[in-house]
């Protein structure tokens, strides 16, 4: 895999965060990010596991078997093992992490306590032979998390909006919807518009804001 499929594939993984596609191998991903032994990479692998586990088909055992090394293969385990701590100290739990920590030794177990601590007192670590600054650490995660918030606001925003516009299409005519609009802005109407807005919007509107209709309406919908 070239340098650019292996940048385009993180890319799709969150690193920045972008859609993934169904073509894309999850286990080699994150096998040739392991052998690269580029901390820039490493540092969004807490990232990369969550998007790849949660929605995609990583398999530990199988990026193990794809990495050529007993030093790729150490480094691999102990990424994930920073991993689980990092969600531990963010207090994340997922179905995916519960099961892989159910396969831990006691060892491994324990130095995911200890990388917890660490990221909590914002202590270095090693991993192989490149040493984790936390801070670093935490904040690409923290980025990826406010990314997605941001992300699902803009989509709810977006989805408030169209349900609008199909509520005020289905009660008033394209005009009657402009007027309405100008005029919840605040905007100059014309001296027709006035009129129009006057004689047949306005008292649409006084329907809509009358209590008892709304709670009746309401009412209906649960029917």
């Amino acid at each position: 895999m070239v340098e650019n499929n292996l940048l385009e594939n993180l890319a799709r993984l969150g690193f920045p965060l972008m859609e993934v596609r169904p073509d894309l191998d999850v286990n080699q991903t994150m096998a040739e990010l392991v052998s690269r032994k580029d901390m820039r990479l490493w540092e969004g692998f807490p990232v990369l596991l969550v998007n790849g586990a949660e929605d995609y088909s990583f398999s530990y055992d199988q990026v193990l078997a794809l990495l050529g090394t007993e030093e790729d293969r150490r480094n691999f385990h102990t990424l994930v093992l920073v991993s689980l701590a990092l969600y531990r100290h963010y207090h994340l739990a997922f179905v995916w992490s519960n099961q892989l920590k159910k396969g831990l030794a006691e060892d491994d177990l324990k130095l995911v306590g200890e990388l917890a601590s660490a990221l909590a007192r914002d202590q270095s670590f090693p991993v192989g032979e490149t040493l984790f600054d936390s801070n670093r650490l935490k904040t690409m995660f923290n980025r990826y998390f406010e990314q997605n918030a941001e992300k699902a606001r803009q989509l709810k925003e977006k989805h408030e909006e169209l349900s609008l516009e199909f509520a005020l299409s289905r009660l008033f005519s394209p005009k009657q919807k402009e007027l309405f609009k100008k005029k919840l802005a605040g905007e100059v109407l014309t001296k027709t518009e006035r009129e129009y807005y006057s004689r047949t919007v306005r008292k649409k509107v006084a329907a809509l804001a009358n209590p008892e209709l709304h709670r009746l309406a309401q009412k209906l919908m649960d029917y």
